[in-house]
């Protein structure tokens, strides 16, 4: 790592961008929500659309991380954060399933490219880990505003303001990036050479484990009231699953960094994960189903914070955080609609077996990366 220093200013714009592009990890449950009840769409088109933004990221992310070095960082992440500004803006004037699948695939496009500039630029920082941890927290709080504000939105304005909101948020990130973001130095370290085993092997793990995540999770409003809990209710967990995300994992991942091992952490978050998805997908009674809901996410924001501030140790060019949005979304692009697809055919319990099996795989990779 070249250990260098951005300043209030950069880590501002870092920060922002950061919970900006990672909209997708807060917003699901609405977003997925507001496209089957404002829009009519089935729970398997409404994964489709999500899933089409991920896809989007996923590509972007994949073809810019291996260029990161030889990039205008600043540059691409102000015409990424803007360009997606503007197709959620025009979003929240269509209504039809093509138009809205075009424009969820540009916007993914968009925040995959200013996102990879993001994350790799944080992997040049002095302490990666407690600066991924630190945007964590930023994300935690976004989630407390979003998980409760839009709700009420779309009572009382409709489907439309779903997409206004998150226009809104792309064009923030866009002025900070253009007036705060300091480009990395590039020195002679970081020659082009190929990933390590471990590398890959981590990134598959997060991958795998984002997945789980976004499967079960995308569909937790849902599933909340598909088991007769009231509106009112669901709406408190996810307020509450906002607070849990913004007081317990990332602060507790940056107080632990040196008290507990990397690798130990990537291992067990699969499992809890696991645990979590099973009642989350399965439980009938309110008082056992709101625990599990509200701290499910905040299992994935930890076990990330770690493997990130790993991968910028194994990876000291930038280029594996760089690819932070592929890794993440690729598992999470497949999620939404395969959980959309699961729940409709086989009940929404299902999602519950699925998410063991994964975890087993996740875990799996996690542990050989440890070795390799």
């Amino acid at each position: 790592m070249s250990g260098q220093k951005f300043g209030v200013a950069g880590v501002t714009a870092l920060i922002i961008g950061h919970f900006s592009g990672m909209l997708d990890l807060i917003a699901l449950p609405v977003w997925v929500g507001a496209l089957v009840e404002r829009y009519g769409f089935s729970p398997q088109q409404a994964g489709a659309l999500a899933t089409l933004f991920l896809v989007g990221a996923v590509v972007a992310s994949a073809l810019v991380a291996p260029r990161f070095n030889r990039m205008n960082q600043r540059l691409a992440a102000t015409l990424g954060f803007g360009v997606a500004a503007a197709a959620f803006l025009l979003a929240s004037t269509q209504a039809g399933f093509i138009p809205l699948a075009l424009l969820h695939l540009v916007a993914g496009l968009s925040v995959g490219v200013a996102l990879s500039m993001v994350h790799g630029t944080m992997g040049h920082a002095a302490n990666p880990h407690r600066l991924i941890a630190l945007a964590g927290i930023a994300l935690g709080l976004l989630a407390i505003i979003l998980l409760a504000v839009i709700p009420q939105l779309l009572i009382a304005r409709g489907g439309p303001v779903l997409f206004q909101v998150f226009a809104g948020i792309m064009a923030v990130a866009t002025i900070s990036s253009a007036l705060l973001f300091r480009n990395p130095v590039s020195g002679a370290e970081h020659q082009r050479r190929p990933f390590s085993r471990a590398t890959w092997l981590t990134i598959f793990g997060i991958s795998i484990m984002t997945f789980n995540q976004a499967m079960v999770f995308s569909f937790v409003e849902v599933i909340g009231k598909t088991r007769g809990f009231s509106p009112d209710s669901v709406l408190a967990v996810l307020i509450a699953l906002g607070f849990v995300n913004f007081i317990l994992p990332s602060p507790l991942a940056a107080f632990l960094q040196t008290r507990v091992s990397a690798t130990l952490v990537t291992q067990i978050g699969p499992a809890v994960q696991a645990v979590l998805a099973v009642i989350v997908t399965s439980a009938t009674i309110f008082t056992l189903w709101a625990p599990a809901a509200a701290v499910f996410v905040s299992i994935q924001i930890f076990t990330h914070t770690f493997a990130f501030g790993r991968l910028a140790k194994l990876d000291p060019t930038g280029r594996a955080v760089a690819a932070t949005p592929a890794m993440l979304m690729v598992g999470a692009a497949l999620g939404p609609i395969v959980g959309g697809a699961l729940g409709q055919n086989l009940g929404y319990s299902a999602l519950g077996v699925a998410a063991v099996v994964v975890g087993i795989i996740s875990i799996g990779f996690f542990t050989k990366a440890k070795s390799a």
